[in-house]
């Protein structure tokens, strides 16, 4: 009999499941704000295949005998996605954007790679890892509301006072949530504020953009990456259960 899955699996996998319907229905990489380039042999095709190792990926995630191979290949997948980032990042190293990019990409590989080492039998070094980086990647997107701080502004909800200390207040916890996860001082809560945190923000902001425009692609791409950016947050602070100075004993 299949075992029940954890919640922070399912929300994981309802993550890719949505990302691969969105690439089948748009024909296009859902995990790239930025298209890969037109000149690619096959780019169509890549899109399509790419939705469907993430549709059938997640599906495959909510069972329990094939959910350990489905996070074996959504990891590669990932990683990929991740090593296509850092080209900007080495040609274009100031611009922020990339970085927040980056940054969001890797929290979801950082859970992606805790899921993979829970169901391959809680490797512990590979969760601690697992975590730092998705420490590292919480600063980036902490410093983007300073960076872009009109731009953050402008997706707060307007029942919600004082805008700018908000996008302040905001992007310090998610620099905070990082460095705590980095230097393992209440990892576990750092990591559940920081999932809570990214919850909300898709809520309040994107799911009302969403009703107001339902046709517009982008509101929709943007929604569901950063329902998939929560999923990955959810799956490290659920893997940060194990205390970071025993990881490895």
């Amino acid at each position: 009999m299949d075992q029940p899955r954890p919640l922070a699996r399912c929300i994981f996998a309802a993550s890719m499941i949505s990302l691969g319907v969105l690439g089948l229905r748009v024909g296009d990489f859902a995990l790239q704000s930025q298209p890969v380039a037109a000149w690619v042999p096959g780019r169509t095709a890549l899109a399509y295949l790419a939705a469907i190792v993430m549709l059938v990926g997640g599906f495959a995630l909510l069972v329990q005998r094939t959910a350990l191979p489905a996070a074996r290949v959504l990891l590669v997948y990932l990683a990929g996605w991740v090593l296509l980032r850092v080209p900007a990042l080495i040609t274009m190293p100031r611009e922020e954007v990339f970085w927040l990019g980056f940054g969001e990409i890797l929290v979801m590989f950082a859970g992606g790679w805790t899921l993979y080492a829970r169901l391959a039998g809680g490797r512990e070094r590979q969760i601690r890892v697992a975590r730092y980086l998705f420490g590292a990647a919480l600063i980036p997107i902490g410093l983007s509301h300073f960076v872009y701080l009109r731009a953050t502004m402008g997706f707060i909800p307007a029942w919600v006072p004082y805008h700018e200390y908000v996008a302040y207040f905001t992007g310090a916890a998610h620099i905070a949530a990082g460095v705590g996860v980095l230097l393992s001082v209440v990892p576990k809560l750092a990591a559940t504020m920081e999932a809570i945190m990214l919850t909300l923000f898709s809520l309040l902001v994107w799911i009302p953009m969403l009703m107001a425009d339902p046709g517009k692609r982008a509101i929709w791409t943007s929604m569901l990456i950063s329902f998939a950016v929560s999923a990955g947050a959810w799956e490290v602070a659920m893997g940060t259960e194990v205390p970071a100075r025993s990881v490895g004993k």
